[in-house]
């Protein structure tokens, strides 16, 4: 299990994931699902979650699925960007959907 911040274009989020890395291609479809296809992610770690988060940690783990699974820990974007510092996450990790450019006809 890991846990990540998500900056996106409307607002940061923390996810619980079964993935491995949030740049698992199977993971990334799923957030491209719920409308997400840019972000900068830091890996939280789970202690740290688990201790900020309290019991709605344990309520969203319990949900969560062993396997190919994506669990919303906070949708306040402002409460999870005041609950860690940076100092306390991971080194950042960039993702974007890359765009094929259009091609002109002269």
């Amino acid at each position: 299990m890991k846990c990540f911040m998500l900056f996106t274009g409307s607002s940061p989020l923390v996810i619980l994931t079964s993935y491995d890395s949030v740049t698992d291609l199977a993971l990334l479809e799923k957030l491209r699902a719920k409308g997400i296809d840019k972000f900068l992610a830091y890996e939280i770690p789970l202690r740290l979650a688990k201790e900020r988060y309290g019991a709605h940690f344990f309520v969203v783990e319990r949900d969560l699925r062993e396997e190919d699974d994506l669990r919303i820990l906070d949708y306040n974007g402002d409460r999870a960007f005041r609950l860690f510092h940076f100092s306390e996450l991971a080194e950042p990790i960039t993702y974007e959907v890359q765009k094929q450019a259009a091609s002109t006809q002269a």
